[in-house]
């Protein structure tokens, strides 16, 4: 069925506005364009985009920084997740969710409703994503993700380079994010608009202290145009020509990839897993909760309708299939993810205290129809114990091994939460190893519920 779908586009005079929004308005389609042009700093722009009507199923909201050379349409037809951030291809950081934001009607009018959390350090950084996290909160959904091929940050003008990256440095000072920048900057060349990039993080760190109030930090955002400008100004680069659509290369979507499929039980690193793949381009979902996927369980075929438009499963829904999936993909890879029996009974047994079979006001009739189904065909029972839970890890772990034995180009055991990493994954997969650290998704979860017993 097509979808009314609004398009907001939201450009300060990138080098690649004028393209990125022809690209935009083809592989789109939108039934009505809405240009947020030069509203600075992006706190404003945001509050702006709010304050437009749409009669709409969604909106995406597209940056000038974005080059869309795919046709999104099919999947904006076909989805209904209330949120989904867009993977793209990043000049600077490689495989990352930003600046394509698919946001289905009843999040954005939640969004409307949110109050901007002024003086807030996080608002002054992410107003958008504080705003939108709110109302996600409200609304009791959560975010989905998905690849599509899109250049981020290629093109770009070298102040607008130095503006992006003295804001990086300000978003990076987390334990998570410091890092990520980090492992980035290391393989950065001597480009010219790694050159920039480099000194408008120092120019950032040298200005900004990590003790800055939320209102400093606001005032160094606000003064950063005119900041890049004079800074670049400085610099002596070249000029750089106007953008020709023959300058980006092929226009169409990407390669064509095996499946891929996790069939770890749950707390064995799913979750991670999951993050990885999108890192190194498999676009996978992690324990899927729609109507559709209910419907998929209850025939029990193997026949799940989401890989219409994505790339692979992981956790327990797929974990009982593997037999079939590998009949109806033959091309397909799978993932076991292992772990310590001892530490997964523990990590399994405190996932479960609070998560029960019936009654559970924080999720809908499908979610938990889905967690019965599972739980019974997975576990043979709807609540935690450890002498059973202790068999059915042996017998399934046996079991895919047994199922895939011969055959080490399908199959890839993996000890993820031992430490295992990158490396195991991307050579089974045949790809480089990604720039960033490896995503430990479920470490905090554990770590605070061990704090608890």
């Amino acid at each position: 069925m097509k979808k009314r779908v609004d398009l907001v586009f939201r450009t300060v005079g990138e080098r690649t506005s004028e393209l990125a929004l022809e690209l935009a308005q083809r592989h789109i389609q939108p039934d009505r364009t809405f240009v947020v042009d030069h509203v600075m700093p992006f706190s404003a722009a945001v509050d702006h985009q709010l304050r437009l009507t749409h009669d709409c199923d969604s909106v995406v909201y597209v940056d000038a920084d974005c080059l869309i050379l795919e046709d999104m349409r099919p999947f904006l037809d076909w989805n209904e997740r209330p949120y989904v951030d867009s993977y793209v291809l990043d000049r600077f950081r490689g495989r990352i969710h930003c600046g394509v934001h698919i946001t289905r009607i009843d999040l954005v009018r939640a969004m409307q409703q949110v109050a901007p959390p002024k003086g807030e350090l996080a608002y002054a950084l992410r107003p958008e994503s504080a705003i939108r996290n709110v109302a996600l909160r409200k609304l009791g959904v959560n975010k989905g993700f998905k690849g599509f091929r899109i250049l981020h940050d290629h093109f770009q003008s070298y102040t607008s380079i130095f503006e992006k990256y003295a804001l990086r440095e300000l978003r990076s000072r987390t334990a998570i994010q410091r890092p990520r920048l980090a492992s980035a900057m290391e393989r950065w060349g001597e480009e010219l608009d790694f050159v920039v990039a480099r000194r408008a993080i120092a120019h950032a760190r040298a200005n900004v202290p990590e003790s800055a109030s939320p209102a400093a930090v606001t005032d160094y955002i606000e003064a950063l145009p005119a900041i890049a400008e004079s800074q670049v100004g400085r610099m002596d680069l070249p000029s750089q020509a106007p953008l020709r659509i023959e300058d980006i290369g092929e226009i169409g979507p990407g390669p064509a990839k095996p499946r891929v499929f996790g069939l770890g039980l749950s707390r064995t690193g799913t979750r991670s897993l999951t993050t990885a793949l999108h890192a190194v381009g498999w676009d996978t979902i992690h324990y899927p909760t729609d109507a559709g996927t209910l419907a998929d369980l209850a025939r029990g075929d193997g026949r799940f309708h989401l890989l219409q438009h994505y790339d692979g499963l992981t956790d327990i829904t797929v974990s009982p299939y593997y037999a079939q999936l590998d009949a109806l993909h033959p091309d397909a890879k799978f993932v076991l993810t292992v772990r310590d029996e001892e530490s997964w009974l523990r990590s399994a047994a405190n996932h479960w205290h609070d998560r029960p079979a019936f009654d559970d006001p924080r999720k809908d009739e499908t979610h938990m129809r889905i967690r019965r189904l599972l739980r019974a065909a997975v576990y043979g029972c709807y609540g935690f114990d450890r002498e059973r839970f202790a068999y059915v890890h042996r017998r399934h772990v046996e079991a895919v091994k047994r199922h895939f034995a011969g055959r080490p180009d399908k199959l890839l055991v993996y000890p993820l939460t031992a430490g295992a990493g990158w490396e195991p994954l991307c050579e089974f997969l045949g790809v480089p190893v990604p720039s960033e650290p490896f995503p430990h998704r479920g470490r905090k979860l554990s770590q605070r519920m061990a704090g608890a017993a």
